[in-house]
């Protein structure tokens, strides 16, 4: 079974977000041992952000800014999908809290929806977002 990192690596909705992971090197702590709980901009995700954010973050002398916001994005620990609760807070390996919210069966972390789920690896789950989520 492939780490984090081996599954972005090769999804082709996720190309971009294997560019910043290797511009920020959390390539290694993302092939750990684990176990962790990623919500994964998608390509789409990346593509919402204003004109010259990702560039400007993908630039060397970024890559503290680049990786703290990639950290907002991954929560110790394996959460399924069915195990998210309304009003929940995840704390995310940076310190940062996310608020999960469900409605109707959908379910979003602070206002991003997760369009797929559940992707299991050998070091957690990967849940895919249509939003990247910065407001942290």
């Amino acid at each position: 079974m492939s780490n984090i990192t081996q599954v972005v690596n090769v999804d082709k909705h996720m190309t971009t977000l294997k560019k910043a992971v290797m511009a920020s090197d959390l390539d290694q702590v993302l092939s750990s041992r684990g176990p962790f709980t990623v919500f994964a901009p998608s390509d789409i995700a990346f593509a919402k952000l204003e004109k010259g954010i990702l560039e400007n973050l993908l630039m060397p002398e970024n890559k503290a800014k680049l990786a703290d916001l990639l950290n907002c994005h991954v929560v110790p620990g394996k959460i399924d999908f069915k195990d998210l609760k309304d009003g929940e807070k995840l704390k995310t390996v940076n310190g940062k809290e996310l608020l999960v919210q469900v409605n109707n069966g959908e379910v979003s972390i602070e206002g991003a929806n997760i369009k797929s789920y559940d992707t299991k690896i050998s070091n957690g789950v990967i849940h895919s977002l249509d939003t990247v989520m910065t407001k942290n």
